[in-house]
């Protein structure tokens, strides 16, 4: 039976959680009121995965799933609550290790949170197959994304991700160099109101001005955009080296908005220039066919491979469809990218 600690500092919050998992057969070996206590759960009981609130006394969230990977690395879910400040933390603890997050629905103690069971279940349970062992810092080879300037013009890019991403994404994006002239496409499994704040952790940590999509924006070389949560992300025209956008609200695909699938197929579509899609770590098939969309019209197609994915979802399914043309690691994936648009490649 998979075990659970559940660390919160609302007597309300451990209580409605812990019903909600154990209803599911997730045995709650230990609720914990604060982060150093859900440390010391963690090393007693050892258990499949942490459910962990962001602020609570004596230790944060944050601190506690820093200490929890030194130590005990075992997958954590944050749940965070939906305003600005809790995006931010939440994005630092997924750096420090957690595999993902949940937003709270009606903010830190939230009487709404029974009515997302099915999401809450669903994260846990995706949580547990996560590797804690892979997260860690990606390190970059610089001299060889350094080694040759020559570039094709007008390259597209487009990565997909989901459970385990934004800290992947990061460094991708942290590894092209300005001069690559990437037109880059985000799609990162996330909800509405975290994506405008990864968007805005992107634009500090890169060359690229990036944002979040804007229904009806154009995009260039030198620019990024990360798909806005809640909407289908898809390129709509191609002209002059540069995207024009549109997002909408069609029905889920593998069960999630954005999809990564609906970005690249409308890449593949409108975009007659350099084409390169990019599957990172997630649960899912989303991106399968879209990697195949994308090498029906000879673009380049890379994912990363199992030792470095928090989840080996995603990339394996896009991998079983024959249509990968290199399976990397997270630190080799930027390198990989610049050598689909050399001019001697």
């Amino acid at each position: 039976m998979t075990q659970a600690v559940v660390v919160d500092d609302s007597h309300f919050m451990r209580t409605v959680i812990s019903d909600i998992l154990e209803s599911d057969g997730i045995e709650v070996v230990e609720q914990a009121a604060d982060g150093e206590a859900g440390v010391a759960a963690v090393e007693t009981h050892d258990p499949d995965v942490v459910t962990m609130d962001v602020e609570m006394p004596r230790m944060n969230g944050i601190e506690a799933v820093e200490e929890i990977m030194a130590t005990n690395p075992t997958p954590v879910l944050m749940l965070s609550a939906h305003t600005d400040e809790g995006a931010e933390a939440t994005f630092e603890a997924l750096e420090k290790g957690a595999v993902d997050f949940l937003a709270k629905p009606g903010g830190e103690v939230s009487t709404e949170i029974s009515a997302h069971r099915e999401a809450l279940v669903e994260k846990v349970r995706s949580a547990t197959r996560a590797d804690p062992s892979s997260v860690g810092d990606v390190e970059t080879d610089d001299e060889a994304i350094e080694a040759d300037h020559e570039y094709v013009a007008n390259p597209t890019l487009v990565v997909g991700a989901s459970t385990g991403g934004p800290r992947v994404v990061e460094k991708v994006l942290s590894d092209l160099p300005r001069e690559a002239d990437l037109r880059v496409l985000v799609v990162q499994h996330m909800p509405d109101g975290f994506t405008e704040r990864f968007a805005a952790r992107l634009d500090r940590r890169s060359e690229y001005d990036v944002a979040e999509a804007e229904d009806g924006m154009r995009i260039g070389g030198g620019e990024a955009v990360v798909a806005k949560g809640d909407y289908h992300m898809e390129v709509a025209g191609y002209g002059n080296g540069r995207l024009r956008l549109r997002l909408q609200q069609d029905e889920q695909r593998h069960g999630v908005r954005p999809a990564i699938d609906t970005t690249m197929e409308t890449a593949a579509e409108k975009v007659d220039g350099p084409l390169t899609g990019v599957v990172l770590t997630g649960m899912g098939s989303d991106g399968a066919a879209g990697i195949e969309a994308i090498k029906a019209v000879d673009g380049a197609t890379l994912a990363q491979n199992e030792e470095t994915c928090s989840v080996f979802g995603i990339p394996a399914r896009a991998i079983e469809t024959g249509c990968v043309d290199r399976v990397l690691p997270a630190e080799e994936m930027g390198k990989a990218i610049l050598d689909t648009i050399r001019e001697n490649g």
